[in-house]
């Protein structure tokens, strides 16, 4: 049984990871062929024996397939971060424009439109904000090459997809951190 399974990972060497499992053994015909068809590019880690660990496919005899097939997703500062900026200060725009929003359903009142904001009357508002931002954001990525299929579907869980985009981007958590300052920001607020 050993022999065959030390058979089977020379002739199909090729390990990669998706969504969190292990996918392989592959040949190498097998393995250019998932880059050709763009389920594997750069980012995606994979391992074969002899490696101590999984590398990223770029950084391995790979990388002339998928200089074929594309060019290098942009990351860290050729990103345009503007929107992902805008989106960390979701939480406290969104509140502004439930105000807004409240204040003009409520123009003949002030008290009322400021019982609404405070109470979350609008709260659908900052929401839709949220998530309209992050899923432009995310398609801009896709636009700069990024692969956000790594993101596991998590675009309108706003945090999360925060996290995620920064570590793909090899960017620091900055914006991610804003907006959880921004979130604990509007609840402490509207607490009160």
């Amino acid at each position: 049984m050993e022999a065959t399974e030390q058979q089977s990972t020379q002739d199909k060497p090729w390990f990669y990871e998706d969504a969190g499992q292990r996918k392989g053994g592959l040949s190498h015909g097998e393995i250019v062929d998932l880059i050709k068809s763009g389920k594997l590019s750069h980012g995606s880690t994979v391992w074969k024996k002899g490696f101590t660990d999984w590398i990223t496919i770029e950084n391995t005899e790979l990388r002339p397939h998928l200089d074929e097939s594309s060019p290098p997703p942009l990351t860290g500062v050729h990103v345009n971060n503007t929107v992902v900026w805008i989106l960390a200060l979701a939480p406290l725009l969104g509140f502004f424009l439930e105000a807004f929003i409240a204040g003009m359903i409520y123009s003949n009142d002030p008290y009322r439109a400021e019982s609404a904001a405070f109470s979350g009357e609008f709260f659908y508002i900052t929401v839709m904000l949220n998530v309209a931002l992050s899923f432009w954001d995310e398609k801009k990525l896709k636009n700069g090459g990024t692969n956000t299929e790594k993101f596991n579907g998590m675009v309108w869980l706003v945090p999360v997809y925060l996290y995620q985009r920064a570590k793909a981007l090899k960017q620091n958590l900055a914006y991610f951190i804003t907006w959880i300052a921004c979130f604990v920001l509007v609840v402490a607020a509207t607490q009160t």
